[in-house]
């Protein structure tokens, strides 16, 4: 058996007990790994009723066979609010994005993606879709394909992709691409939070793919949420802004 420690050794053993594990130096450096952020959070309102029936892009003269597409009864959620100009990551984006074919339409309609970003396109209906865009921002034709089955692509070029199908001339479907990380769609209540945001002085948009979008200046101080709502004012009788 060990002698017993003496007094001494016992009050040295205590004190070393109390000492943190790391150094300061190692503290630091964790500290300033994730540098602080803010909040920027607030309530979206959409300003006009709208007719019972959601506008849709034509490129066809007539109608394709298929599912009468579904109306649309919640714009709020066709809102996208996201910070211009704010720092981009250079890592590619690693989680797919998904646009579904359900009930003869795109779903969501609007989808905000981070630029680099792949996104699916999983048909859900029992028939086949050919989803394809002829958007500046990207151009593509997935070809036909039925039940069951998705194709996919990667957006690398920021701006609006306008979708369509060239079976199902009513289906129509918005990707908004974006540079940076800090966007959010609005819940059906009307509420919505952007997160780790870097300090600084930003302008947020509030997007929707029937007005001008919507522009207003927030500042953005670390371990601080900024509080900025938006209204969101669509007009009657259908019309779409041309992006």
């Amino acid at each position: 058996m060990s002698p017993p420690l003496p007094p001494l050794g016992l009050a040295l053993c205590g004190l070393f007990a109390l000492l943190p594990t790391s150094s300061p130096s190692t503290r630091a450096a964790a500290a300033t790994a994730r540098p602080a952020t803010g909040r920027i959070e607030g309530e979206v309102i959409i300003s006009t009723a709208l007719s019972s029936r959601r506008p849709r892009f034509r490129i066809y003269a007539d109608p394709g066979a298929g599912r009468p597409p579904a109306p649309e009864s919640n714009e709020i959620r066709n809102v996208v609010l996201y910070v211009q100009h704010a720092p981009a990551s250079d890592a590619t984006p690693t989680t797919h994005a998904s646009m579904r074919q359900e009930e003869g339409r795109f779903a969501p309609h609007i989808l905000p993606v981070l630029r680099g970003t792949t996104v699916d396109f999983p048909n859900a209906d029992d028939v086949f879709h050919n989803v394809f865009s002829l958007s500046s921002a990207s151009t593509f034709d997935l070809g036909r394909y039925p039940h069951g089955s998705s194709k996919s692509v990667t957006l690398e070029t920021s701006g609006v992709v306008q979708l369509f199908c060239h079976i199902h001339s009513d289906m129509s479907a918005v990707i908004l691409v974006l540079d940076n990380a800090y966007f959010a769609v609005p819940t059906a209540a009307g509420t919505y939070h952007i997160d780790d945001v870097p300090p600084g002085d930003y302008t947020v948009v509030g997007w929707h793919e029937r007005i001008r979008p919507v522009m207003r200046t927030v500042r953005v101080v670390a371990g601080q949420t900024a509080r900025l709502d938006f209204d969101i004012p669509l007009p009657s009788g259908g019309e779409n802004f041309s992006h």
